[in-house]
């Protein structure tokens, strides 16, 4: 008669859960081995539903209160509906029945670090670290909250061990990118790159992560390279080709850049970063519509896309139609406030437009959010100027000096700023400043004060310089 009432695993899980249903219906009370248990469980938590996967987990620990297994779902369960306590009581239960199981201490580890009680994460993980057979995956956990704790240095460490037991761990290869790009330390990245390709040669992550350590150094062909060789080990990696068609822009390489978008386009769905680049191929190529074209794609996928709103802006300005530029330019700044190329898009369209005032504040708003900016503090000041308020331009430049006190451009336009007010002797000593920054871009001054071309004085300070 005991035999009617026990299912054993079954290789199809359906078969198991519909069994457990039908108990659930009639109220009856099977037995249910614990491998079957654990395959209803899965099921429902594969089919999203933790309250029923919870419920079988309750039956299973009744008719199974020594197996550990089944506190640790439980606990994982409860971890997924937010109820950590709960969570660590399970844990509790399983540890008291296998002390030495090291998915207790990293399960505990894991509901410590959604708390953001990192140094008791730590803890538990270096405990699971000392009992599991297999520690790659650990190690990444370590990592990840040393990465939490701003110690990058200690994560590379530990990301490093990861890979020294499990070299396919590729988890672990692009968090390591990822810490060497924030400590800003990418020849390190390289040299990592390079001996793990030596040991790994058909690992398409670490050419691709190679790949992007060289475009970061602004090594493009390098990183090309690298890329294709990515692609070579895997021809679906659309990540690779549009890194390398992002290479290939800034190697002004516009046609060939265009095509390896277009391949990444061939292995994913349709992405608003890439029309994206590709607009900006198309616009770099002066073929404006086209241009147009593919950055509307990149707004209709991605409204938020600031870049490709700004791109939209830029060709119609190109073409004249600064009027419908200036709306673009407006929602490529309400996507981002916060970047200072918008801004410069709005100020440039309203000067032209002849909105004087308009273009000050936008100005303003430039020289605030990037002060080396050398182009805006000269437009600025110009805008300035033609609103007759010498003294603003003249201050602007100052203030442009001083944040950028190299630079010989500003220079020459705050002489012919004092020249403008009579001051001639001023207007010497700061232009000897600007030629002795750099006598070869004295032509600046002429263009925007012609006249001083038959000033004698001026030309004479000037060839004791190019000398």
């Amino acid at each position: 008669m005991e035999e009617d009432f026990e299912f054993e695993f079954s290789e199809d899980p359906k078969f198991s859960v519909e069994r457990y249903e039908e108990m659930i219906r009639n109220e009856d009370q099977l037995f249910f081995d614990s491998r079957a248990f654990e395959s209803i469980i899965d099921y429902y938590i594969s089919h999203n539903d933790p309250v029923k996967a919870l419920q079988v987990v309750e039956f299973a620990i009744n008719q199974h209160p020594f197996a550990s297994a089944f506190f640790l779902k439980q606990c994982q369960l409860f971890m997924a509906t937010n109820e950590p306590e709960r969570a660590f009581a399970s844990l509790v239960k399983a540890e008291t029945l296998e002390p030495s199981d090291p998915d207790i201490y990293l399960l505990r580890g894991n509901i410590y670090e959604s708390l953001e009680r990192h140094h008791e994460a730590l803890e538990n993980y270096f405990k699971a670290c000392s009992l599991a057979e297999s520690t790659d995956e650990i190690l990444l956990q370590i990592a990840l909250v040393y990465q939490n704790l701003n110690d990058y240095e200690s994560a590379i460490i530990n990301l490093r061990l990861a890979l020294e037991e499990n070299m396919e761990n590729q988890d672990a290869l692009y968090e390591l990118a990822f810490c060497y790009d924030v400590t800003n330390r990418q020849d390190e990245c390289i040299d990592f790159y390079m001996q793990y390709i030596d040991k790994e040669p058909y690992s398409y992550p670490a050419w691709y992560n190679l790949g992007n350590a060289y475009h970061k150094m602004d090594l493009y062909e390098k990183a090309v390279d690298a890329y294709d060789y990515a692609i070579l080990i895997k021809e679906d990696f659309s990540s690779a080709y549009y890194n390398k068609g992002n290479s290939l822009i800034h190697m002004d390489k516009f046609e060939e850049a265009i095509e390896t978008l277009k391949l990444s386009l061939g292995y994913e769905p349709p992405n608003a970063d890439t029309f994206c680049s590709l607009g900006e191929c198309y616009e770099k190529l002066e073929q404006m519509e086209k241009a147009r074209s593919y950055y509307k794609k990149a707004v209709k996928i991605n409204p938020e896309l600031g870049d490709a709103w700004y791109g939209i802006g830029v060709t119609l300005d190109s073409e004249g139609r600064i009027f419908e530029s200036l709306h673009y330019f407006k929602k490529a700044r309400d996507s981002d406030e916060s970047f200072p190329d918008y801004w410069f898009g709005i100020a440039d369209a309203n000067y032209k437009l002849g909105n004087l005032a308009a273009s000050q504040k936008a100005y303003q708003k430039v020289v605030e959010l990037n002060p080396l900016d050398t182009d805006a503090w000269l437009d600025f000041s110009s805008v300035l100027y033609e609103s007759n308020e010498l003294e603003k331009a003249t201050e602007t430049i100052q203030e442009g000096i001083k944040n950028n006190p190299d630079t010989a451009e500003l220079y020459y336009r705050m002489v012919a700023y004092i020249m403008a007010t009579g001051k001639f002797n001023e207007a010497i000593e700061t232009l000897e400043i600007a030629l002795k920054i750099d006598p070869t871009k004295h032509e600046i001054l002429f263009e925007y004060l012609p006249q001083l071309q038959s000033n004698k004085a001026i030309i004479e300070v000037i060839n004791k310089y190019l000398i």
